[in-house]
């Protein structure tokens, strides 16, 4: 009977306890970020306005984060690969979003600006610099509207 108390008390104790050290921020120096996130960095902002880095350590992952002066980030995966960036007050520099997506907001939106892009293995998202959100597919064509 105490067996039967004691076993599912220390499943609970093990999950939250490798949990708690599974999933671990540390600021680390812009050296040490993967030569691509370094060279995406370098070609589209500046170096010189990297505030910090963070490195996100997660249970079978790395990712991280670069926080620059004037309050924009951009998220790269372990590999480097930029996942997401997000300005603030301006719209992303040329050369990150996809041209296709470019001119969808061009045509269809214009006057607006891109000022976050997010993407994964199946689609692109972005927002405009008036809060509206799209989605595109891995082929530029648009999946949803979301305001």
């Amino acid at each position: 009977m105490e067996k039967a108390k004691f076993i599912p008390v220390a499943i609970f104790l093990f999950v939250t306890l490798f949990t708690a050290k599974a999933d671990r921020d540390r600021p680390v120096r812009f050296e040490q970020l993967p030569d691509n996130s370094k060279e995406f960095i370098r070609k589209h902002f500046s170096e010189e306005n990297v505030s910090f880095v963070k490195k996100d350590i997660d249970f079978l992952s790395a990712s991280y984060e670069v926080f620059l002066v004037d309050g924009s980030k951009v998220e790269f995966d372990g590999k480097g690969e930029w996942e997401k960036v997000e300005c603030v007050n301006r719209k992303i520099p040329d050369g990150i979003v996809p041209g296709k997506i470019v001119e969808y907001v061009e045509k269809s939106h214009p006057g607006l600006v891109i000022v976050k892009i997010e993407r994964d293995r199946r689609d692109y998202e972005i927002e405009l610099n008036n809060d509206l959100e799209i989605k595109f597919d891995m082929r530029f064509n648009v999946t949803g509207y979301d305001d």
